[in-house]
């Protein structure tokens, strides 16, 4: 097996043996979009209207959730430094840590988003693109998230932090993902909304890793 393929299993391993990965993330999900019917009243018009920005907002909250734990345990147990003596790059074991993440926080959201639409009264014209819109966006999410991951590897308690570092870069993966799906939920053409979502993500997933290693160097002196 491969270093990249073993050091995936492993994450996958620690991240459902613990518990909080996939777990934590898709129970307030569906928490979070179940709860909205009973705040806003079973309109269906109004839960139509609200049901992608509703959506996507919650997937993004759920994300934040295990950020912290993304480094923070092998930095504490000193893991981190004996696998930057890998002949893996740096910038590699971030990004296969941030894949891991999404794999068990990312995937479950996709998979479960269908059927929770159903409850916000999605129209059926939003389902593909919902589930597309997600697929793109979701990954964008925790490759930024690894950047404020990296940056609080080193505090205590960082989980608050880390997320004033990473909600405003969040913003425009929001924004044209939640578009998307509105898009398609009128009737509209959802693709030009759509090729933005897909490009930002591929902007972060090119340059995340790089920046995310910076940082932990910085700590790891």
């Amino acid at each position: 097996m491969s270093p990249a393929f073993a050091l995936l299993a492993r994450e996958l391993r620690l991240s459902l043996r613990s518990g909080g990965g996939a777990g934590l993330g898709l129970a307030f999900f569906l928490i979070v979009v179940l709860l909205i019917p009973f705040g806003v009243g079973p309109v269906p018009s109004l839960l139509a209207k609200i049901a992608p920005g509703t959506l996507w907002i919650a997937a993004l909250l759920a994300t934040l959730l295990s950020l912290d734990r993304l480094f923070q345990a092998d930095f504490e147990d000193g893991t981190l430094d004996i696998l930057t003596l890998s002949p893996m790059p740096l910038e590699g074991l971030v990004a296969i840590k941030a894949f891991a993440h999404w794999l068990t926080t990312g995937l479950p959201l996709i998979v479960a988003a269908p059927v929770l639409a159903l409850t916000l009264n999605l129209p059926d014209s939003g389902f593909v693109w919902l589930i597309a819109s997600l697929a793109v966006g979701t990954p964008a999410l925790n490759f930024l998230g690894a950047i404020g991951a990296s940056l609080t590897v080193g505090i205590r308690r960082g989980g608050l932090l880390l997320s004033l570092l990473v909600l405003p870069l969040y913003i425009p993966t929001l924004i044209f993902g939640a578009s998307t799906v509105s898009a398609a939920a009128d009737g509209a053409d959802p693709m030009s909304a759509f090729l933005l979502l897909a490009g930002i993500t591929l902007f972060t997933l090119a340059l995340t890793p790089f920046a995310a290693a910076a940082a932990l160097r910085m700590h790891m002196r």
